[in-house]
């Protein structure tokens, strides 16, 4: 069986496209040759950044021939519709059989499709790829009409087996296939013939290509570590940088250069992200000091002074880029000492967060109100926090973050150490941030858990109050990774937060117009911080309320009018996220679902911990089991309450049973229930599910023995409210109507 070797040559292809361009042609060439009755046993795809490379082992050399057969109209059908099936099928009328079923007389048809030689399905399908192929951009040279991501100079397309090699003749916009390449731009000797993939790669190795990207990239981190590590050194780890450097070279050459010592005391972040974005290089860190103090660059050609002019080229650009960031750095820090972050911050109000929800300055205002209101409930300082969100968002006003926006939040917390701030302020400017993402680590000072979690409760309130909320695929604001953040920081931090009133508090925050009068702004925040602590109808509330004097603030109306909507939808929003977060420990969501039918399912600490007790006690045989009884009980009550038309919640009495199972539960449900709602209320969730699980044996032994439908209507009504008292033990500890299977 043959095997196929295709390559595409062009101009420098982007080094972020490489990878997905190269699994695209893999995926496009093999599913149309399956489509086409091909077979084959491997496939591989290769980039570099001229070329993408596939190759097919084993493909079998034709299609097989397919017969089918096609049931037409009946016998006697029109003439039209006689035709226009023959026509379909390909067959003449001679070529018909009739047969007899169960609807009547039919004709049949057996349509044979022969098979066909794969140079040509090969051809077919490449150009079919080659034409459609989906570039995130590509461009039009020429007088041609064929789009490619950069001008497309070559296609080698061959077959080859043991009795040689052919090229599968095709022709795309005027570029003829071939069985022709070339190696390196400089380094290469011209074009030249391949006859497998073997010889190719072979070939290319020698033209100065490495055409595995997984090659070079292995390549690259083994003679950076090497030659830091001959410098007592070590290279700053970067797999991103790494794949984007392996996709500018086809031929890497690995240089170290120094970095001048005026440069040396900036703060190695400064170093690692200027000489990232700008330079590509990877930054390389003295152990012992943790300073940035080398660089590694690496060339896409070997020269005769080993790379000296190179070097030296870069350096000096690099000297250039560093010497900006030493006076964005020297200048920002002559501001935060001499002037303090409030002069950053007070340049924020002419910077708009949203056209809808103000500034930045005034949505500093709000974090920071917030974050005081939390403290008290994460465990940290009122005050500490309400500095520190006064001045966590400063640093955006820096030289240093309007040129490299990723650093944000990390000069913040120099810039605050610079300033003569508290250590925990400083921290909590960088740290306010997490996490961004699962694997981001979360902030465990109290501090900084306090301005996290204003920070993320502020953006998630705001943009639910002018109702932009992600739809589908999109979140542009990135508020599902806000939620995360919320779930996480409550979790890992174990914090008991009553989310409900603080959305609440933060809504109304947000929706409040006030007129600036200094006394009305006082009792406005003396409000919602009532009902961040006491809920939107609590008698505080209203106590606060009825000391205003005069007229009432046109706001007030928003509070005593205040509906649930919004504030249910955004909790409900957080609960969707922690599905998924818990879907990823092993939580099903209907336990969650089951979990969330119970009081307090704002605190979503109590929350998942209830979770993790019934879904491991789903897990055992007893919870299996017990569910299983609990929804036959339910089932059979919920069918005799509705055509019975009443309700049978109650008056359930031991001295109408007349069996011994029925006795058996009486006693069961009264022990659950003398140790069920205290361990509910101690949340003692695992001493609660060891209780019911007490009732499986009992529960099954009641069904085994006793017809609930008595003849006798009053043991009917009595076991029927002993059904009753099972539903309501067991719903004090989930709503198990919602557990599946």
């Amino acid at each position: 069986m043959p095997d196929l070797l295709i390559e595409l040559f062009s101009e420098e292809i982007p080094a972020r496209m490489q990878g997905k361009a190269a699994d695209d042609l893999k995926k496009l060439m093999t599913d149309g040759l399956v489509e086409a009755g091909l077979t084959y046993s491997g496939a591989a795809g290769f980039s570099t950044p001229r070329r993408l490379t596939l190759t097919v082992q084993g493909l079998s050399k034709e299609s097989p021939t397919l017969r089918e057969e096609r049931r037409g109209p009946k016998v006697g059908a029109p003439e039209k519709a006689l035709e226009g099936f023959m026509r379909g099928a390909g067959v003449t009328r001679e070529q018909l059989e009739e047969r007899e079923d169960k609807k009547g007389a039919f004709y049949y048809a057996t349509v044979t499709t022969p098979g066909r030689p794969a140079e040509e399905i090969v051809a077919e399908v490449l150009e079919k790829t080659i034409s459609g192929f989906p570039w995130p951009k590509s461009m039009r040279w020429g007088a041609g009409t064929l789009r490619w991501v950069r001008p497309l100079h070559r296609i080698l397309c061959l077959l080859s087996d043991e009795h040689g090699d052919h090229v599968i003749e095709m022709d795309v916009d005027g570029i003829k296939s071939g069985q022709t390449t070339e190696g390196h731009r400089f380094m290469g000797d011209g074009p030249f013939e391949v006859t497998s993939f073997e010889d190719y790669e072979a070939r290319l190795k020698r033209a100065k290509v490495i055409l595995n990207p997984e090659e070079r990239q292995q390549h690259i981190w083994h003679e950076a570590q090497n030659q830091a590590f001959a410098q007592g050194l070590e290279v700053v780890e970067d797999p991103g940088l790494l794949r984007e450097v392996a996709g500018l070279v086809e031929w890497p050459v690995v240089l170290m250069g120094s970095i001048d010592e005026d440069f040396l005391g900036l703060p190695p972040e400064v170093l690692q992200t200027s000489m990232k974005e700008h330079q590509k290089f990877f930054s390389v860190r003295n152990p012992k000091t943790g300073r940035i103090e080398k660089f590694i660059t690496v060339a896409n050609i070997e020269t005769a002074d080993h790379g000296a002019t190179i070097l030296a080229g870069n350096q000096k650009v690099l000297a250039a880029r560093l010497s900006d960031a030493k006076f964005f750095w020297e200048n920002d820090l002559r501001i935060a000492r001499s002037e303090g972050l409030g002069a950053w911050t007070d340049r924020l109000s002419n910077v708009t967060f949203h056209n809808q929800l103000g500034s930045q300055q005034a949505r500093i205002e709000r974090i920071a109100k917030l974050a005081r209101q939390l403290a008290p409930t994460v465990g940290a300082d009122p005050a500490l926090a309400q500095q520190a969100a006064e001045v966590a968002k400063a640093d955006l006003s820096s030289e240093m973050v309007y040129e490299f926006p990723e650093l944000q939040g990390l000069m913040g917390r120099y810039y605050a150490k610079a300033a003569g701030l508290p250590d925990e302020v400083a921290e909590a400017c960088q740290a306010h941030y997490s996490p961004l993402g699962p694997a981001d680590d979360v902030p465990t000072a109290p501090i900084s858990v306090a301005v996290a979690l204003a920070d993320k409760l502020d953006t998630l309130t705001g943009f639910w109050a002018i109702d932009e909320k992600p739809t589908g695929s999109k979140d542009p604001y990135a508020l599902r990774r806000a939620a995360l953040g919320v779930i996480r920081l409550v979790l890992v931090n174990d914090l008991r937060l009553h989310l409900d009133r603080m959305i609440d508090a933060q809504l109304l925050r947000h929706q409040i117009d006030t007129n600036g009068d200094v006394k009305e702004q006082a009792l406005k925040e003396e409000l919602l911080s009532e009902i961040a602590h006491h809920g939107v109808f609590g008698a505080a509330v209203r106590a606060v309320i009825d000391r205003i004097e005069g007229d009432a603030p046109k706001w007030i109306e928003q509070v005593t009018d205040h509906t649930p909507d919004t504030s249910d939808d955004l909790l409900g929003f957080i609960h969707d996220r922690l599905k998924v977060h818990l879907k990823g420990e092993g939580i099903r969501h209907d336990v969650i679902d089951a979990c969330l039918a119970m009081p307090n399912r704002d605190d979503l600490t109590l929350l998942v911990k209830r979770a993790s007790a019934l879904s491991g006690f789903l897990a055992s045989e007893d919870g299996e089991n017990l569910v299983q009884g609990f929804k036959r009980a339910n089932n059979i009550l919920s069918q005799a309450e509705e055509k019975d038309g009443v309700e049978y919640s109650f008056g359930a009495d031991i001295k109408f049973a007349e069996e011994d199972a029925e006795k058996a539960l009486f006693a069961a449900l009264d022990a659950a229930d003398a140790q069920i709602g205290p361990a509910m209320a101690a949340e003692d969730f695992a001493g609660a599910m060891e209780a019911m699980a007490d009732l499986r044996a009992p529960i099954d032994a009641f069904f085994e023995a006793v017809q609930v439908n008595s003849d006798n209507q009053v043991v009917r009504r009595n076991r029927l409210n002993l059904l009753a008292r099972i539903r309501v033990i067991c719903s004090q500890v989930a709503d198990l109507t919602t557990i599946e299977g």
